[in-house]
């Protein structure tokens, strides 16, 4: 059970679940859909869009996203200085190359459909993918839902995965004895007892039990040179605007230009800490925003947090954060994010910003601590206080973009994580425990109004006030694709 690639992953931004997911979603159903029907006989296809997909896809470039994972890229791999000539073939001529090898007839208005108004039962980021030949009869169709940070199941996967996680618990209980696998934290702190060791130590266990040692650390070193990147690409942007039409204006350049001079003239000032930390996480989410390459950590919305907190370490602690304990940082990371993929969802559509910023914070307190030489307790102590100050948090972007509160929103949860690793290794016990906080974001998140579940129905989406901004623009943001068909 090798779970770190299914915690990270390298995407595009603005959104793990409304980017990332439709891209692979798309790419995934063609594929699927070609092994049963010849390519030739398709003249058409369809996508449906519904819930949040619908409501914040457009500011989500969800559209795009969709476009470009019918046309056979992939998050990973596409070439981002190649995604406007991509979107401007398909608009100006309107058709597609399906897996870059079928030309179709392809009209935006017509075959990307929103509904706005309706949710699929099973998850709130639905899609149904439909092809058709000439006659207009359908050949084929497959409900896909993005079920949070990158990653997709088809309908059937999905409903498959809820009946057996029951089944799973009990599954677990048999075989922990003989191998490490855990989807509570209880069992995992009962594994690292069982075996004398870290929660770092007990994934690398786990690797090499599985015999994926080696590929998961090749994988997570790729992680974390893509977050290095990011966090040197977002400091050292050019761009001065990020796009949207919010008029939001890049900070991490200016940021870093104000903190360099800060060094020679207030060496001393220990609260420059906190404007480092900061300047990390809003390069990254800056680079996100822009629909650049990031890490989903766990989601592209909270990417900024883990790196920052380990750019924290490199920076304050360069002596003792090597590349080794870069891999062991998120190693620990990974087995916490596994806990809430599996115990609740880091879906914000699903559980608000609680699922993503909430969840990334805890990932990273945990993992701090573990370095800080927190033992196996500590961390998930750590982990639960990272959380327990995120129940509730509601995601409600404006506009639909992954840009205000969301930017800020990573350098909190990033500076929280630094405060719940510290504050874990003042004692062992903790009241409230980990599995105990995973239960609650879940119950919090289905409780929630759906207004503050990535729809930009509620809160700071529908208060705030932009003077220049008119609200029709929801409907004009992906490089004047417009006028998408609208089905009630």
């Amino acid at each position: 059970m090798n779970i770190v690639n299914e915690v990270f992953k390298i995407g595009v931004g603005p959104s793990s679940s409304h980017t990332v997911g439709p891209m692979k979603a798309a790419y995934a159903y063609l594929k699927n859909c070609f092994n049963e029907v010849d390519a030739s006989s398709v003249s058409r296809i369809s996508v449906e869009l519904y819930g949040s997909l619908a409501l914040t896809g457009l500011g989500h470039y969800t559209d795009k996203a969709i476009l470009l994972g019918l046309m056979g890229e992939e998050p990973a791999t596409v070439s981002i200085a190649n995604i406007r000539g991509y979107l401007n073939d398909i608009k100006e001529n309107k058709k597609i190359s399906l897996l870059g090898k079928h030309r179709i007839e392809f009209d935006v208005d017509r075959d990307l459909i929103y509904y706005f108004k309706e949710s699929l039962p099973e998850h709130a980021n639905g899609m149904i993918f439909s092809v058709f030949d000439d006659r207009g009869e359908r050949l084929h169709y497959d409900t896909y839902f993005s079920i949070g940070g990158g990653v997709i199941r088809t309908k059937n996967e999905y409903c498959t995965e809820q009946k057996n996680k029951e089944s799973a618990k009990q599954k677990e209980k048999s075989i922990q004895e003989s191998k490490i696998v855990f989807n509570n934290a209880e069992t995992l702190l009962s594994l690292c007892e069982q075996h004398n060791c870290s929660i770092s130590q007990l994934m690398w266990k786990q690797a090499k039990q599985e015999g994926e040692i080696e590929r998961s650390k090749a994988y997570l070193e790729a992680i974390w040179k893509t977050m290095q990147e990011c966090v040197d690409n977002g400091i050292h942007s050019e761009e001065s605007m990020l796009p949207g039409g919010l008029n939001v204006q890049r900070r991490a350049p200016l940021l870093y230009k104000k903190l360099q001079e800060k060094i020679i003239e207030t060496p001393d000032d220990h609260m420059l800490m906190l404007d480092w930390v900061s300047l990390y996480a809003i390069a990254v989410n800056e680079e996100n925003a822009t629909g650049n390459r990031v890490v989903t950590a766990p989601t592209n919305g909270s990417a900024g947090v883990i790196p920052a907190v380990m750019h924290y370490l490199k920076h304050f602690y360069a002596q003792a954060f090597s590349s080794e304990k870069a891999l062991d940082f998120l190693m620990t990371a990974t087995a916490i994010g596994h806990l809430y993929q599996t115990g609740a969802s880091i879906s914000a559509a699903e559980m608000g910003c609680q699922g993503e910023i909430g969840v990334s914070c805890s990932m990273a307190s945990g993992a701090l601590c573990e370095f800080l030489g927190g033992t196996a307790q500590q961390v998930a102590n750590a982990a639960e206080i990272g959380m327990e100050h995120h129940l509730g948090m509601t995601c409600d972007p404006i506009n639909g973009l992954v840009q205000i509160p969301c930017i800020e929103r990573n350098t909190m949860g990033a500076i929280k994580a630094i405060n719940a690793a510290r504050l874990s290794l003042t004692r062992d016990e903790q009241r409230i425990s980990l599995d105990e906080v995973i239960k609650t974001m879940f119950e919090t998140g289905k409780d929630m109004s759906a207004k503050y579940k990535e729809t930009a129905l509620g809160g700071l989406a529908v208060h705030y006030q932009e003077k220049e901004y008119k609200q029709s623009s929801r409907q004009t943001q992906s490089y004047d694709i417009t006028q998408n068909q609208v089905a009630c």
